[in-house]
Protein backbone atom coordinates (compact mmCIF):
# COMPACT_ATOMS: atom_id res chain seq x y z
CA UNK A 1 0.00 0.00 0.00
CA UNK A 2 2.73 2.11 1.09
CA UNK A 3 4.44 1.26 -2.08
CA UNK A 4 1.39 2.13 -4.67
CA UNK A 5 1.38 5.66 -2.71
CA UNK A 6 5.02 6.23 -3.37
CA UNK A 7 4.83 5.96 -6.96
CA UNK A 8 1.53 7.97 -7.77
CA UNK A 9 3.39 10.91 -5.67
CA UNK A 10 6.65 10.21 -8.29
CA UNK A 11 4.25 10.15 -11.00
CA UNK A 12 2.40 13.19 -9.87
CA UNK A 13 5.75 15.28 -9.40
CA UNK A 14 7.51 14.12 -13.11
CA UNK A 15 3.88 15.42 -14.76
CA UNK A 16 4.13 19.26 -12.74
CA UNK A 17 8.01 19.57 -13.55
CA UNK A 18 7.05 18.87 -17.34
CA UNK A 19 4.46 20.73 -17.02
CA UNK A 20 6.63 23.96 -15.35
CA UNK A 21 9.67 23.13 -17.81
CA UNK A 22 6.66 23.48 -20.85
CA UNK A 23 5.83 26.91 -19.20
CA UNK A 24 8.89 28.49 -19.05
CA UNK A 25 9.74 26.95 -22.91
CA UNK A 26 7.02 28.70 -23.91
CA UNK A 27 7.80 32.09 -22.28
CA UNK A 28 11.74 32.03 -23.47
CA UNK A 29 10.68 31.60 -27.20
CA UNK A 30 7.54 34.09 -26.75
CA UNK A 31 10.72 36.41 -25.36
CA UNK A 32 13.06 36.48 -27.96
CA UNK A 33 12.91 39.05 -30.86
CA UNK A 34 12.52 38.48 -34.21
CA UNK A 35 16.13 39.01 -36.56
CA UNK A 36 16.18 42.49 -38.30
CA UNK A 37 16.23 42.56 -42.48
CA UNK A 38 19.88 42.91 -43.76
CA UNK A 39 20.29 46.64 -44.91
CA UNK A 40 20.86 46.97 -48.19
CA UNK A 41 24.75 47.49 -49.68
CA UNK A 42 25.57 50.76 -50.26
CA UNK A 43 28.84 51.92 -52.91
CA UNK A 44 31.09 54.38 -51.17
CA UNK A 45 31.51 57.03 -53.57
CA UNK A 46 33.10 60.83 -53.49
CA UNK A 47 30.38 63.58 -54.76
CA UNK A 48 30.70 67.66 -55.73
CA UNK A 49 28.35 70.03 -56.30
CA UNK A 50 27.52 70.84 -59.65
CA UNK A 51 28.37 75.21 -60.03
CA UNK A 52 27.24 78.25 -61.73
CA UNK A 53 29.90 80.79 -62.91
CA UNK A 54 31.30 82.81 -65.65
CA UNK A 55 33.30 80.88 -67.46
CA UNK A 56 35.67 81.71 -70.56
CA UNK A 57 35.50 79.69 -73.79
CA UNK A 58 39.23 79.00 -74.88
CA UNK A 59 40.56 77.53 -77.78
CA UNK A 60 44.10 75.78 -77.69
CA UNK A 61 46.77 75.83 -80.16
CA UNK A 62 50.56 75.14 -79.90
CA UNK A 63 52.38 78.40 -81.03
CA UNK A 64 55.82 79.41 -81.63
CA UNK A 65 57.62 82.71 -80.42
CA UNK A 66 58.81 84.93 -82.98
CA UNK A 67 60.88 88.64 -83.04
CA UNK A 68 58.78 91.25 -83.83
CA UNK A 69 61.26 92.64 -85.78
CA UNK A 70 64.44 90.85 -87.00
CA UNK A 71 67.10 92.73 -88.84
CA UNK A 72 70.74 91.93 -89.57
CA UNK A 73 72.79 94.77 -89.00
CA UNK A 74 75.26 94.92 -92.35
CA UNK A 75 77.78 97.05 -93.57
CA UNK A 76 77.34 98.69 -96.45
CA UNK A 77 80.89 99.44 -97.30
CA UNK A 78 83.89 97.69 -97.41
CA UNK A 79 86.43 98.43 -94.62
CA UNK A 80 88.21 97.40 -91.52
CA UNK A 81 86.41 97.42 -87.92
CA UNK A 82 88.04 100.03 -85.58
CA UNK A 83 85.57 100.18 -82.56
CA UNK A 84 82.97 97.51 -81.36
CA UNK A 85 80.62 99.55 -78.77
CA UNK A 86 77.75 97.08 -77.78
CA UNK A 87 77.57 93.49 -75.77
CA UNK A 88 76.44 90.65 -77.21
CA UNK A 89 72.96 90.41 -75.23
CA UNK A 90 72.70 94.17 -74.89
CA UNK A 91 69.67 95.65 -74.66
CA UNK A 92 70.07 99.48 -77.57
CA UNK A 93 67.56 101.65 -78.31
CA UNK A 94 67.50 102.25 -82.51
CA UNK A 95 70.39 104.83 -83.49
CA UNK A 96 72.41 103.41 -80.60
CA UNK A 97 76.14 102.73 -81.93
CA UNK A 98 77.14 99.30 -82.63
CA UNK A 99 80.49 99.32 -84.59
CA UNK A 100 82.61 102.01 -86.36
CA UNK A 101 84.87 101.48 -89.56
CA UNK A 102 88.04 102.80 -90.29
CA UNK A 103 86.50 106.61 -91.61
CA UNK A 104 89.71 107.93 -92.99
CA UNK A 105 89.51 106.43 -96.52
CA UNK A 106 86.17 107.90 -96.78
CA UNK A 107 86.71 111.66 -95.25
CA UNK A 108 89.97 110.97 -97.72
CA UNK A 109 86.62 111.15 -100.74
CA UNK A 110 84.79 113.55 -99.18
CA UNK A 111 87.74 116.17 -98.89
CA UNK A 112 88.49 115.09 -102.25
CA UNK A 113 85.45 115.68 -104.12
CA UNK A 114 84.86 119.16 -102.12
CA UNK A 115 88.56 120.22 -103.89
CA UNK A 116 87.08 119.20 -106.98
CA UNK A 117 83.83 121.07 -106.41
CA UNK A 118 85.95 124.33 -105.27
CA UNK A 119 88.43 124.26 -108.70
CA UNK A 120 84.97 124.22 -110.43
CA UNK A 121 83.68 126.80 -108.23
CA UNK A 122 85.94 129.20 -108.99
CA UNK A 123 86.40 128.36 -112.99
CA UNK A 124 82.40 129.32 -112.93
CA UNK A 125 82.79 132.31 -111.41
CA UNK A 126 85.88 133.41 -113.63
CA UNK A 127 83.02 132.25 -117.06
CA UNK A 128 80.44 134.44 -115.00
CA UNK A 129 83.03 137.33 -115.23
CA UNK A 130 84.03 136.52 -118.49
CA UNK A 131 79.83 136.30 -119.90
CA UNK A 132 79.15 139.76 -118.30
CA UNK A 133 82.08 141.26 -120.04
CA UNK A 134 81.95 139.65 -123.77
CA UNK A 135 78.01 140.76 -123.22
CA UNK A 136 79.03 144.67 -122.94
CA UNK A 137 81.61 144.58 -125.61
CA UNK A 138 78.99 143.01 -127.66
CA UNK A 139 76.45 145.58 -127.14
CA UNK A 140 79.02 148.43 -128.62
CA UNK A 141 80.21 145.72 -131.38
CA UNK A 142 83.36 145.25 -130.18
CA UNK A 143 82.36 140.81 -129.92
CA UNK A 144 80.89 138.78 -132.09
CA UNK A 145 77.49 137.60 -131.01
CA UNK A 146 79.90 134.13 -131.39
CA UNK A 147 81.68 134.13 -128.98
CA UNK A 148 79.29 135.40 -126.70
CA UNK A 149 77.24 131.84 -127.45
CA UNK A 150 80.57 130.83 -126.83
CA UNK A 151 81.35 132.10 -123.69
CA UNK A 152 77.68 130.94 -122.37
CA UNK A 153 78.13 127.22 -123.35
CA UNK A 154 80.95 127.59 -121.23
CA UNK A 155 79.38 128.90 -117.98
CA UNK A 156 76.87 126.24 -118.61
CA UNK A 157 79.29 123.22 -118.90
CA UNK A 158 80.43 124.59 -115.73
CA UNK A 159 77.15 125.03 -113.51
CA UNK A 160 76.41 121.48 -114.72
CA UNK A 161 80.00 120.41 -113.28
CA UNK A 162 79.75 122.26 -110.28
CA UNK A 163 76.13 120.29 -109.67
CA UNK A 164 77.84 117.11 -110.40
CA UNK A 165 80.72 117.63 -107.56
CA UNK A 166 77.64 118.63 -105.24
CA UNK A 167 76.29 115.20 -106.22
CA UNK A 168 79.07 113.14 -105.31
CA UNK A 169 80.01 114.95 -101.99
CA UNK A 170 76.64 114.03 -100.92
CA UNK A 171 77.72 110.39 -101.93
CA UNK A 172 81.21 110.51 -100.65
CA UNK A 173 79.74 111.83 -97.17
CA UNK A 174 76.67 109.08 -97.28
CA UNK A 175 79.43 106.68 -98.04
CA UNK A 176 81.15 108.14 -94.88
CA UNK A 177 78.33 107.77 -92.96
CA UNK A 178 78.10 104.18 -93.37
CA UNK A 179 81.58 103.93 -91.07
CA UNK A 180 79.24 104.11 -88.46
CA UNK A 181 77.17 101.01 -87.65
CA UNK A 182 73.90 101.89 -85.42
CA UNK A 183 70.90 100.10 -84.36
CA UNK A 184 68.15 99.92 -86.84
CA UNK A 185 65.12 99.09 -84.57
CA UNK A 186 64.84 98.77 -80.49
CA UNK A 187 65.80 95.24 -79.38
CA UNK A 188 67.95 92.98 -77.85
CA UNK A 189 71.78 92.22 -79.56
CA UNK A 190 72.76 88.56 -80.66
CA UNK A 191 75.95 87.03 -80.77
CA UNK A 192 78.52 88.63 -82.92
CA UNK A 193 79.73 87.44 -86.15
CA UNK A 194 82.74 89.25 -86.95
CA UNK A 195 85.35 90.79 -84.25
CA UNK A 196 87.41 93.96 -83.86
CA UNK A 197 89.99 94.32 -85.98
CA UNK A 198 89.03 92.31 -89.13
CA UNK A 199 87.57 93.67 -92.56
CA UNK A 200 83.78 93.88 -93.10
CA UNK A 201 81.96 93.34 -96.24
CA UNK A 202 78.23 94.03 -97.76
CA UNK A 203 78.33 90.59 -98.54
CA UNK A 204 79.41 88.72 -95.17
CA UNK A 205 76.00 86.44 -95.08
CA UNK A 206 76.13 87.01 -91.16
CA UNK A 207 76.59 90.87 -91.17
CA UNK A 208 77.88 92.31 -87.64
CA UNK A 209 75.44 91.28 -85.87
CA UNK A 210 71.44 90.06 -85.25
CA UNK A 211 69.18 92.36 -83.23
CA UNK A 212 66.04 91.21 -82.78
CA UNK A 213 62.76 93.41 -81.06
CA UNK A 214 61.30 91.65 -78.41
CA UNK A 215 59.33 94.26 -76.15
CA UNK A 216 56.35 94.03 -77.90
CA UNK A 217 56.82 89.77 -79.48
CA UNK A 218 54.63 87.68 -81.54
CA UNK A 219 53.34 84.24 -81.12
CA UNK A 220 52.11 82.26 -84.35
CA UNK A 221 50.04 79.37 -83.40
CA UNK A 222 47.59 77.46 -85.41
CA UNK A 223 43.87 75.87 -85.19
CA UNK A 224 41.31 73.80 -86.67
CA UNK A 225 39.93 75.38 -89.94
CA UNK A 226 36.53 74.22 -88.33
CA UNK A 227 36.54 77.44 -85.93
CA UNK A 228 37.26 79.78 -88.86
CA UNK A 229 34.08 81.37 -89.18
CA UNK A 230 33.88 81.60 -85.12
CA UNK A 231 36.93 83.22 -84.78
CA UNK A 232 35.85 85.52 -87.54
CA UNK A 233 32.65 86.15 -86.06
CA UNK A 234 34.29 87.34 -82.50
CA UNK A 235 36.68 89.17 -84.13
CA UNK A 236 34.04 91.77 -85.31
CA UNK A 237 32.91 92.33 -81.91
CA UNK A 238 36.44 93.87 -80.56
CA UNK A 239 39.68 92.41 -80.00
CA UNK A 240 40.11 88.81 -79.04
CA UNK A 241 42.65 88.29 -75.96
CA UNK A 242 45.11 85.61 -76.36
CA UNK A 243 46.72 83.74 -72.83
CA UNK A 244 50.38 82.43 -74.07
CA UNK A 245 51.52 79.38 -71.57
CA UNK A 246 54.41 77.05 -70.85
CA UNK A 247 54.69 73.67 -72.80
CA UNK A 248 53.54 72.03 -69.16
CA UNK A 249 50.45 74.37 -69.38
CA UNK A 250 50.57 75.09 -66.36
CA UNK A 251 52.33 78.74 -65.87
CA UNK A 252 51.01 81.96 -67.71
CA UNK A 253 53.23 83.81 -69.19
CA UNK A 254 51.76 86.70 -70.91
CA UNK A 255 48.92 87.60 -72.20
CA UNK A 256 47.79 89.55 -75.40
CA UNK A 257 45.81 90.35 -78.28
CA UNK A 258 45.22 88.22 -81.34
CA UNK A 259 46.36 90.80 -84.46
CA UNK A 260 45.09 88.73 -87.78
CA UNK A 261 44.19 85.43 -89.27
CA UNK A 262 46.51 84.27 -91.94
CA UNK A 263 44.85 84.78 -95.45
CA UNK A 264 45.48 81.10 -96.25
CA UNK A 265 44.58 77.76 -94.68
CA UNK A 266 46.61 75.41 -95.02
CA UNK A 267 44.96 72.42 -96.84
CA UNK A 268 47.65 70.18 -96.01
CA UNK A 269 46.93 69.67 -92.27
CA UNK A 270 43.38 71.41 -92.38
CA UNK A 271 44.47 74.66 -89.97
CA UNK A 272 44.66 77.90 -89.49
CA UNK A 273 47.31 80.15 -88.43
CA UNK A 274 46.93 83.00 -86.30
CA UNK A 275 49.32 85.39 -84.95
CA UNK A 276 48.97 87.16 -81.81
CA UNK A 277 50.95 90.64 -79.92
CA UNK A 278 52.24 90.34 -76.39
CA UNK A 279 53.89 93.31 -74.52
CA UNK A 280 56.31 90.82 -73.05
CA UNK A 281 57.37 92.88 -69.95
CA UNK A 282 58.84 90.20 -67.70
CA UNK A 283 60.13 88.86 -71.31
CA UNK A 284 59.24 85.44 -70.50
CA UNK A 285 58.90 85.13 -74.37
CA UNK A 286 61.69 84.23 -75.78
CA UNK A 287 62.30 83.97 -80.05
CA UNK A 288 61.93 80.19 -81.00
CA UNK A 289 60.01 79.19 -77.64
CA UNK A 290 57.48 76.61 -78.10
CA UNK A 291 54.41 77.68 -76.21
CA UNK A 292 50.77 76.64 -75.65
CA UNK A 293 48.34 79.85 -76.63
CA UNK A 294 44.50 79.91 -75.63
CA UNK A 295 42.59 82.07 -77.15
CA UNK A 296 40.15 83.90 -75.46
CA UNK A 297 36.58 83.34 -77.52
CA UNK A 298 33.95 84.53 -75.11
CA UNK A 299 32.97 84.21 -71.74
CA UNK A 300 29.87 82.05 -70.67
CA UNK A 301 27.74 83.86 -67.69
CA UNK A 302 26.22 81.40 -65.31
CA UNK A 303 28.06 78.09 -67.16
CA UNK A 304 27.58 74.80 -65.16
CA UNK A 305 30.58 73.30 -64.05
CA UNK A 306 32.07 69.79 -62.52
CA UNK A 307 35.60 68.46 -61.86
CA UNK A 308 36.57 66.47 -64.99
CA UNK A 309 36.67 63.03 -63.17
CA UNK A 310 33.23 63.10 -63.00
CA UNK A 311 32.68 62.57 -66.76
CA UNK A 312 32.62 59.01 -68.34
CA UNK A 313 32.31 58.05 -71.41
CA UNK A 314 29.94 54.90 -72.84
CA UNK A 315 29.00 53.88 -76.20
CA UNK A 316 26.24 56.49 -76.31
CA UNK A 317 28.85 59.62 -75.41
CA UNK A 318 29.31 61.28 -72.17
CA UNK A 319 27.75 60.78 -69.11
CA UNK A 320 27.58 61.42 -65.54
CA UNK A 321 26.30 59.69 -62.23
CA UNK A 322 24.04 62.60 -60.34
CA UNK A 323 22.75 61.72 -56.61
CA UNK A 324 19.02 61.87 -56.29
CA UNK A 325 17.16 62.44 -53.06
CA UNK A 326 16.63 59.06 -51.98
CA UNK A 327 20.71 58.27 -52.33
CA UNK A 328 20.17 56.28 -55.44
CA UNK A 329 22.56 57.28 -58.57
CA UNK A 330 21.33 58.12 -61.35
CA UNK A 331 22.92 57.85 -64.71
CA UNK A 332 22.92 61.45 -66.71
CA UNK A 333 23.98 61.62 -70.49
CA UNK A 334 25.42 65.01 -70.74
CA UNK A 335 27.32 66.80 -73.62
CA UNK A 336 30.92 69.00 -72.88
CA UNK A 337 31.81 72.06 -74.15
CA UNK A 338 35.17 71.90 -73.19
CA UNK A 339 37.22 70.84 -69.84
CA UNK A 340 39.97 73.29 -69.16
CA UNK A 341 41.66 74.75 -65.54
CA UNK A 342 40.08 71.72 -63.65
CA UNK A 343 36.63 72.21 -64.36
CA UNK A 344 34.18 70.77 -67.25
CA UNK A 345 31.84 73.22 -68.77
CA UNK A 346 28.80 71.34 -68.95
CA UNK A 347 26.25 72.24 -72.29
CA UNK A 348 22.99 70.07 -71.20
CA UNK A 349 22.36 67.06 -68.76
CA UNK A 350 22.85 68.47 -65.26
CA UNK A 351 21.41 72.06 -63.38
CA UNK A 352 22.93 73.70 -60.96
CA UNK A 353 23.36 72.34 -57.27
CA UNK A 354 22.85 69.00 -58.43
CA UNK A 355 25.15 66.27 -57.13
CA UNK A 356 27.37 64.38 -59.24
CA UNK A 357 29.63 61.57 -58.48
CA UNK A 358 33.24 61.92 -59.10
CA UNK A 359 35.18 58.64 -57.54
CA UNK A 360 33.78 55.85 -57.38
CA UNK A 361 32.05 55.23 -60.22
CA UNK A 362 32.97 51.85 -61.12
CA UNK A 363 31.08 50.36 -58.76
CA UNK A 364 27.67 52.11 -59.66
CA UNK A 365 24.53 50.95 -61.92
CA UNK A 366 21.44 53.00 -62.50
CA UNK A 367 19.80 52.85 -58.95
CA UNK A 368 22.62 51.61 -56.59
CA UNK A 369 22.56 52.82 -53.12
CA UNK A 370 25.52 55.15 -52.10
CA UNK A 371 27.29 55.77 -48.88
CA UNK A 372 28.59 59.53 -49.62
CA UNK A 373 32.25 59.63 -47.86
CA UNK A 374 33.72 63.01 -46.82
CA UNK A 375 36.48 64.80 -45.38
CA UNK A 376 39.33 62.60 -44.73
CA UNK A 377 37.66 59.71 -45.97
CA UNK A 378 37.05 60.94 -49.08
CA UNK A 379 40.48 62.60 -49.74
CA UNK A 380 42.12 59.29 -49.27
CA UNK A 381 39.20 57.79 -52.03
CA UNK A 382 40.32 59.96 -54.07
CA UNK A 383 43.90 59.49 -53.31
CA UNK A 384 43.53 55.44 -53.89
CA UNK A 385 41.95 56.49 -57.31
CA UNK A 386 45.01 58.55 -58.53
CA UNK A 387 47.07 55.72 -57.77
CA UNK A 388 45.11 53.11 -59.09
CA UNK A 389 44.98 54.76 -62.35
CA UNK A 390 48.71 55.81 -62.84
CA UNK A 391 49.83 52.38 -62.32
CA UNK A 392 49.94 50.36 -65.75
Amino acid sequence: MMTLMRRSLAAVFVLGLAAIGGVVFYASRSKVPAAPAPEPHRVPVVTAAVKSNNVPIYLRGVGTVIAYNNVIVRSQITGQLVNIAFQQGQTVRKGDPLAEIDPRPYQAQVDQMEANRDRDQAQLVNAQSNLDRYTKLGANGWATPQLIETQKAQLGQLQAMVKSDEALIEAAKVNLSYTKLTAPIDGVTGIRQIDNGNVIHPTDPNGLVDVTQIQPISVIFTLPETNFAEIQAQMAKGPLTVFAYSQDDKTELDRGTLELIDNQILQTTGTIRLRANFPNAKRLLWPGELVNARLLLETRPNGLTIPPGAVQQGPNGSYVYAIGSDDRAQLRPVTIAQISDGEALINSGLSANDTVVIDGQYGLQPGSLVNVLTGKAAQEANLQSAVEEAIP
